[in-house]
């Protein structure tokens, strides 16, 4: 793991979000998928199964009966009417390939991987690569909104949708923006966000993995705490919290309990850095093009923690 290449891999985001674009527009990875499904059970460990969450509430919003399972998790019985997607980045999860064993031959497999090849692929009926490129710098980050994107179309094939290929373009564009004004915001974010007892992202549930994504980013590179919360559960869980601890949040707005979370933390006193809205009582708020798309933000608003933790990776660990 390396934070120059890390911030390199991160800079790279909007042209392997381009070449993902163009890559849908000729061919449609799912166009293999068998008929009869009945039932789709996503796979996946850390940041695959964040995106898998996204997928599985969509797909049952939709009428679609949907799970996504830690694949450390005892399995759903195999059916043939049962599609296993198997999510994993470097295709060699070692939790997701024991769970796999229970379904080679039982079940229709999707493995979504961003090395073919990999062990992951043995035995699956359909490989969907996610073109993200090689991340050298060792974070799943590329590969964390390549996966999102990727199970979006597996959603729209699967409810008659119009396809994601102008989804991913604007993301592109919102991805870009961010990037080439990160000198305008970066600064206040670190600033914001640097406390004594680590960071608190916060997220509406159809949005969820971008907080569980920042936590991660913020844990695994800096090696800093941070953790994740719904914003509606937000006033049954962290409120607690705000109330004892130097509580700095990293809120992506689009709940209807936005204000219900915001007014605990006004009278609390707490820091509040809103990313994608305008939010009152915010320390601090970031703005990018197409952000009042929730279809953009959730493809695009990591990037701000991605950042954050580059920055402090860089230079080292608090004192």
């Amino acid at each position: 793991m390396n934070p120059e290449l890390f911030l390199a891999d991160l800079e790279a985001k909007p042209t392997a979000l381009r070449a993902l674009a163009q890559a849908l527009d000729g061919d449609d990875p799912y166009g293999g998928l068998p008929r009869g499904i009945r039932r789709v059970v996503f796979l996946g460990m850390g940041s695959s199964r964040y995106a898998a969450r996204v997928a599985a509430l969509r797909l049952r919003a939709a009428g679609i009966d949907a799970a996504a399972e830690y694949a450390s998790a005892v399995p759903y019985p195999p059916t043939p009417g049962t599609l296993i997607v198997a999510i994993s980045a470097t295709g060699g999860s070692r939790e997701t390939l024991d769970a796999l064993e229970a379904y080679r031959g039982r079940a229709p497999i999707v493995a979504l991987t961003n090395v073919p090849g990999s062990p992951v692929t043995e035995g699956a009926d359909l490989v969907v690569p996610m073109l993200a490129g090689e991340e050298k710098g060792g974070v799943a980050c590329r590969t964390f909104q390549h996966t999102l994107a990727l199970l979006l179309a597996l959603v729209s094939r699967l409810t008659d949708g119009d396809g994601v290929g102008g989804l991913i373009l604007r993301a592109a564009d919102a991805t870009a923006d961010l990037l080439d004004r990160r000198g305008e915001w970066l600064g206040q974010a670190l600033d914001l966000l640097d406390g004594p007892h680590g960071v608190y992202a916060i997220a509406p549930v159809e949005r969820l993995s971008s907080a569980d994504q920042s936590a991660l980013m913020v844990r695994e590179g800096p090696r800093r705490a941070a953790t994740a919360c719904e914003t509606g559960d937000w006033a049954h869980v962290d409120v607690y919290l705000a109330k004892t601890l130097d509580y700095r949040a990293l809120l992506f707005p689009g709940s209807r309990y936005d204000e219900q979370a915001m007014d605990w933390i006004r009278r609390r006193g707490s820091t509040v850095l809103a990313v994608g809205a305008d939010v009152p009582g915010a320390a601090g708020v970031i703005r990018y093009r197409g952000d009042a798309d929730p279809e953009v933000a959730l493809l695009t608003e990591t990037l701000v923690a991605e950042l954050v933790a580059a920055h402090w990776w860089t230079v080292g660990s608090p004192e």
